[in-house]
């Protein structure tokens, strides 16, 4: 029998941080932060944390989060949250390879002019995720140093995936620049008529200084990213054919990153108490039955997994009020038969 969220959170006290991903409107801001408020209300300094490009705790908690500062959540004790801007990470990144740019070229003698390739580097497609998933470490090794729990708000799962999945990119990325920096060093110094001034050079390296610091921040976030001790990852979907597709999928492609899965939330379900007061209602009767078929599925490929059923509810998660009845609920033991005839 699957453990219940309860259940799974008291099995791993020493967790500190959780994400929660699936696709895109299945309720992953509510579902993160109804545990981060949860976590809270046990008295741990929570922070809940959005690395989505489209923000909604602003939403969802009903006051302004925005700016990308830590906020304290009015009437929440313990619990801050930020919506994640790395607007500042983009532009330090590009400010550090534009010099690092230059310092290649004026080490290479090369007499070009170096903003092509500077515009180069920072319109890679992967040049903005790389910059959130350097803004997340941030967090988890800095920012966030002196909170107990840390939830993060992730993009569409195919966001969260390639975002997370760096982190395995990332090492042997910086493994190979590591070495071919040094290898470079090596040979100019070698090939110099003024060793002792070129090797106090290379010793003061900034590239090779800032590869090792890069270096050394991943190794330790990696560390804590594959943890199941202190890291876990839940995926919310519907109960609905391509939402539990793209968990079944996503599933598979977290553990071959490592990253430990805490389980699966399924939320928006239509309750068997409901349907029957609404029995001349024939889209909810209908929808009720196409439930029934896709909580099969989801007990038979997801169900050791299955951590907590989150009804429907009549209106739009907005504020606290609401969010205290969909914690109480994401928290109560996960009966399937709630939602089944």
């Amino acid at each position: 029998m699957a453990q219940t969220l309860r259940e799974f959170l008291d099995s791993r006290p020493n967790l500190r941080y959780i994400f929660t991903g699936g696709k895109g409107g299945v309720g992953k801001t509510v579902t993160a932060a109804c545990l981060a408020y949860q976590f809270a209300q046990e008295g741990k300094k929570t922070l809940v944390a959005s690395l989505n490009p489209v923000h909604s705790l602003t939403s969802v908690f009903g006051q302004n989060l925005s700016g990308g500062a830590f906020r304290p959540v009015e009437g929440v004790p313990n619990l801050w949250a930020v919506e994640v801007d790395a607007s500042d990470v983009v532009a330090r990144y590009r400010d550090n390879i534009a010099v690092r740019v230059r310092e290649f070229l004026k080490y290479a003698d090369i007499p070009v002019d170096s903003k092509p390739f500077v515009d180069i580097a920072v319109t890679n497609p992967a040049f903005e995720e790389s910059a959130m998933f350097d803004k997340m470490i941030d967090i988890m090794l800095n920012e966030a140093r002196d909170f107990d729990r840390i939830v993060f708000d992730t993009a569409a799962v195919a966001n969260a995936i390639r975002l997370i999945g760096l982190s395995k990119i990332y090492g042997l990325w910086l493994n190979r620049m590591i070495q071919s920096r040094k290898e470079a060093l090596s040979l100019r110094v070698q090939l110099s008529f003024r060793k002792e001034k070129v090797e106090e050079e290379v010793r003061k390296d900034p590239m090779l200084a800032d590869l090792l610091d890069m270096n050394d921040r991943f190794t330790r976030v990696k560390k804590l990213l594959v943890d199941p001790e202190v890291t876990a990852f839940f995926f919310v979907t519907l109960p609905l054919t391509l939402p539990i597709s793209v968990v079944k999928r996503f599933i598979e492609q977290v553990r071959a990153y490592d990253i430990p899965v805490g389980g699966v939330l399924v939320n928006s379900c239509i309750r068997a108490d409901e349907a029957r007061r609404a029995a001349g209602d024939e889209y909810l009767q209908n929808k009720f039955r196409e439930q029934m078929g896709y909580m099969q599925v989801i007990e038979q490929d997801l169900g050791p997994l299955v951590r907590s059923y989150i009804p429907l509810y009549k209106s739009e998660v907005h504020g606290l009020d609401a969010l205290k009845q969909v914690a109480r609920d994401m928290f109560a033991p996960a009966d399937a038969a709630l939602y089944i005839a």
